[in-house]
């Protein structure tokens, strides 16, 4: 039979247990009076993240209650965002019509059409003072050559190249164009914008017009651009406004041997069985900046795409926007390179910005620094819509 035993009616093994108790909790005293074991105890505190999260974790269940009425509220005011941006788009489509007859004259200068005249030739530049006494210097020594070379001075049309240069102009157009794209692009004689017709989806369209040549028979290509502009039901707050979600290319009839869009190479095949080889030729894509008018298709099947091809399809969508918003508005600066020198300065000043910051940061004091260790538009019919 088993002993137990017992002290004053108390069973010994519960006795044993009080001591065990006692000696734990004095224990526990002595440690957490000793400053090192306090300190390392704080240091661990203070290094648990304390994310926003985490915060509202931590509140009532009324007040999350009435965060979730501000996020209903935050919806809201997205799709009346969306609402807001949809008159823009109607607004830029008024506006469009405006700038159009004044692009029409652009491309009349730059295609030698029309002749400007002397009041719409006239142009001031900044350093004209500098220019005009530097002018009047060079005259008066160089009066006979500077005539007889004005004479022998050639008078293009129009502006020779003018939107091929905006390519060259433009590092992201250059990195585009393939050597072989150049004699092509030298046909391009104007870039339009088309914004989709008001009740219909939104969308725009880039059409790039070319002049009779020897390598495709199309006299426009196109390139179409669906966006979106309506909160997302499954991620509401990530709207910001319209994005461009698809683009749509078109069909270039290639002439004979012109389409630089593929490359003929040639194989060698051997026979299994009798061991004969013959040589075949295949076409394979060849890079091109032509490859722009068949663009790679968003997934609309649910099936999520792959790195390489969503960073294709983010680069499209940029160039297309760029177009839209800088080149076509704004070609003749990047003609001339101004508009590429404005944001080469704008540029420089944000990252000037940056340092001035920084160093305000490196004069703090020492002790802080201890511290902190979119039904689109009619497509012409020169060109197929694919």
């Amino acid at each position: 039979m088993a002993d137990h035993s017992f002290s004053d009616g108390v069973p010994s093994d519960s006795v044993e247990a009080a001591k065990n108790a006692s000696n734990t909790e004095k224990l526990t005293d002595q440690v957490m009076q000793n400053p090192r074991v306090l300190a390392a105890l704080q240091e661990r505190l203070d290094n648990v993240p304390h994310t926003p999260s985490s915060y509202i974790e931590t509140l009532p269940k009324a007040v999350k209650r009435r965060i979730n009425a501000l996020k209903q509220l935050q919806v809201r005011c997205a799709h009346i965002e969306a609402k807001f941006y949809e008159e823009v788009h109607d607004l830029e489509r008024k506006y469009a019509a405006l700038y159009q007859p004044l692009f029409d004259k652009r491309r009349e200068f730059i295609t030698g059409d029309v002749e400007p005249t002397d009041a719409e030739s006239e142009w001031h530049s900044e350093n004209e003072e500098e220019e005009k006494l530097a002018g009047d210097m060079k005259n008066k020594v160089v009066v006979t050559e500077k005539e007889a070379a004005t004479a022998e001075e050639p008078n293009p049309k129009g502006i020779p190249e003018f939107w091929f240069t905006i390519f060259r102009n433009v590092d992201m157009l250059s990195e585009l164009v393939q050597e072989y794209d150049e004699p092509i692009l030298k046909h391009l004689q104007d870039i339009k914008v088309k914004f989709s017709d008001p009740g219909q989806p939104m969308s725009f369209v880039l059409e790039f017009h070319f002049e009779p040549n020897d390598y495709f028979t199309n006299s426009v290509l196109t390139k179409t651009y669906k966006m979106k502009s309506e909160p997302d039901k499954a991620d509401p707050f990530s709207f910001e406004g319209p994005e461009i979600v698809d683009c749509d290319g078109c069909t270039i009839d290639w002439k004979k041997g012109k389409n630089v869009t593929v490359k003929t190479i040639k194989k060698k095949q051997k026979h299994k069985g009798r061991g004969t080889v013959r040589t075949i030729t295949k076409q394979v894509p060849n890079e091109s900046f032509f490859n722009f008018f068949n663009p790679l298709k968003a997934s609309g099947d649910g099936e999520s795409l792959d790195e390489d091809s969503e960073f294709t399809l983010a680069s499209d969508f940029e160039i297309g926007h760029f177009f839209r918003e800088r080149i076509v508005p704004r070609a003749v600066l990047y003609f001339t390179g101004e508009a590429i020198e404005d944001d080469d300065n704008f540029e420089e000043g944000e990252e000037g910005e940056e340092e001035e910051l920084e160093g305000d940061e490196e004069g703090e004091d020492e002790d802080d620094a201890e511290i902190n260790p979119k039904k689109e538009p009619s497509q012409p019919a020169e060109c197929k819509q694919q």
